[in-house]
């Protein structure tokens, strides 16, 4: 899915207004499992001046960049990390965790050539799925379709949720996030 739908969804199952700790904890934990692409390929393209296409068809690929998306995008690291929040009773890490487990849930089934280890370190294996969320080869405009109609059903449950104007304006924020890719994108093709 892409990095904004993730965020909704997990604002969706996590996020309460009267408790904003929690809120940015499912925020945060939603981002997370793409914190590495969005630094490395900034760093790629905005730091070093390499081309997107390179880092797209080149360095996504390679074996260094694998391995940093094995362990942030680990089931089993996460699932760790969860484990002993949940022992401690930290709440707040718990639901930063359970919101990354949820990332890594989505993105499990929608990963086709592009897949991650996800249960690194036990093994190096990818579940190349037959779907992608992004890759029409691979019913990638479907999914699309899909994800943005269940965002923006979730979006209106968020805007129900929160009747603050702050939160709205970000939850606003969130929508244009989501949608503007498949305008842009409609428009253009």
């Amino acid at each position: 899915m892409n990095t904004p739908a993730h965020v909704i969804f997990s604002a969706a199952a996590f996020a309460r207004p009267d408790a904003p700790r929690r809120t940015v904890a499912a925020i945060l934990g939603a981002l997370a499992p793409d914190v590495s692409l969005y630094v490395m390929v900034s760093v790629s393209v905005f730091i070093l001046g390499v081309p997107a296409r390179t880092v797209f068809r080149d360095y996504y690929y390679s074996p260094e960049w694998q391995l940093v998306f094995a362990v942030d995008n680990s089931f089993i690291l996460w699932g760790v990390a969860l484990g002993i929040a949940l022992w401690r009773r930290w709440t707040i890490a718990a639901i930063f965790c359970g919101s990354a487990l949820l990332h890594l849930a989505f993105d499990f089934p929608l990963h086709n050539h592009d897949a991650r280890m996800h249960f690194w370190p036990l093994t190096d294996w990818k579940f190349i799925s037959p779907f992608s969320y992004w890759d029409g080869r691979h019913h990638g405009d479907l999914v699309g379709r899909i994800e943005t109609g269940l965002c923006l059903i979730l979006l209106l449950v968020l805007f129900r949720r929160f009747q603050d104007w702050i939160a709205r304006v970000v939850i606003g924020l969130a929508a244009v996030a989501q949608l503007a890719p498949v305008v842009i994108w409609g428009v253009l093709f």
